[in-house]
């Protein structure tokens, strides 16, 4: 297994930006949609709405829970700490609802006490953000490039197979430090499983999931610690939700599609790849499509809650506010989509989300009719 070498300069400097991005992120970096700073600590508080998971949906989240409170003066607390501790919150039931930009997978499955649905809420494009001062045209990558980049087997800038796909482009002799998640996320899944679609050598060595082995690279926790990690470490390549990348004026890649087109991730082409038939659980990847004018590393992103939501000592006041709050999120809430760079929901998408949920239950009768 190649790693990327530094040297002990280098290597110092990446190691204390690190450390520090992890300390601050672990002293707050998600924080909660609606000015409370407070932890997920307990499902049965009927003061407010409890959630916690992707740092994918974050920004999109911290809106739609703002204007929701406007509305109605619904509290939601929402603690951006990834997808994997999100759906660990749900399944101890110490949060009313988890959102992961990943299905639950078996192992998961088997961790709860009974059946969780997904909501899809969004959709939304996984970037390739890079920092590179010296480049001053967009940077176009292929998928076999890519994966040698994180397999660790490109360790330079002006690798001659970036070169060839960046013909008159000043590329650096700098070296590659690959920035990638700490923590379980449903954004790593999304972009494991598409290296694992397009290059054996990913699948076989690495795999997908919300969390792998990754052969190179420096960790940082949520989309916002990656985000950090990149733009502060010159010749650093990570992969990050598009909010974070323009949010922070990030330079990131146009990606070569299953079709060859270098497509620019944005609204339009992540409906693009988004424009397929929903199954009824509504799981289904988006990565690697077909669409001509897709881009490839798209992904869906759910909310999830406990089909039958009386356990403990949860109300039927407060499940109903549960439900009506999701049910604006995936009607009047995508209003908010376009302007944080997320693709709303197609109108397939958001029939299959209404039956998931009329679907849920209280004490075995329907919450919403």
């Amino acid at each position: 297994m190649k790693t990327i070498l530094f040297s002990f300069k280098s290597f110092c400097t990446a190691s204390l930006i690190f450390v520090s991005l992890s300390l601050l992120s672990c002293g707050g970096g998600g924080g909660s949609a609606s000015g409370s700073d407070s932890t997920a600590s307990s499902a049965s508080n009927d003061e407010a709405i409890i959630g916690a998971g992707s740092s994918f949906d974050n920004p999109l989240f911290s809106k739609m829970f703002s204007e929701y409170n406007k509305l109605n003066g619904l509290k939601v607390n929402y603690q951006s700490v990834g997808s994997g501790a999100g759906i660990a919150q749900l399944t101890s039931k110490t949060v009313d609802f988890g959102a992961s930009d990943a299905p639950m997978n078996g192992k998961q499955d088997s961790a709860v006490s009974s059946p969780v649905i997904h909501i899809p809420i969004t959709a939304g494009a996984v970037v390739m953000s890079y920092n590179l001062p010296e480049v001053k045209d967009t940077l176009l990558l292929t998928p076999g490039v890519l994966a040698d980049i994180f397999l660790g087997k490109i360790t330079k800038w002006n690798d001659p197979k970036i070169a060839a796909i960046n013909k008159g482009a000043k590329l650096p002799a700098t070296s590659i430090l690959i920035a990638h998640r700490s923590d379980g996320s449903g954004t790593t899944n999304i972009f494991t499983t598409y290296l694992a679609k397009v290059s054996p050598e990913w699948n076989t060595k690495v795999g997908k999931g919300s969390s792998v082995n990754w052969p190179a690279g420096l960790g940082g926790k949520g989309s916002e610690g990656v985000a950090g990690l990149i733009k502060q470490t010159p010749g650093a390549i990570g992969y990050i939700e598009i909010a974070y990348a323009i949010q922070n004026n990030m330079a990131f890649a146009k990606v070569q599609n299953k079709a060859g087109n270098f497509i620019t991730p944005s609204i339009a082409s992540v409906t693009a790849a988004a424009n397929i038939q929903i199954p009824a659980d509504s799981k289904v990847s988006l990565t690697n499509t077909d669409a001509a004018d897709g881009y490839p590393i798209s992904g869906f992103s759910w909310v999830l809650i406990y089909k039958e939501q009386k356990y403990g000592d949860r109300t039927a006041d407060k499940t109903t506010k549960l439900l009506k709050l999701i049910s604006w999120m995936i009607h009047d809430g995508q209003q908010y989509s376009g302007a944080l760079n997320y693709a709303p929901l197609s109108p397939a998408a958001v029939s299959v989300g209404d039956a998931i949920l009329k679907s849920a239950t209280y004490d075995g009768k329907p919450i919403l009719q």
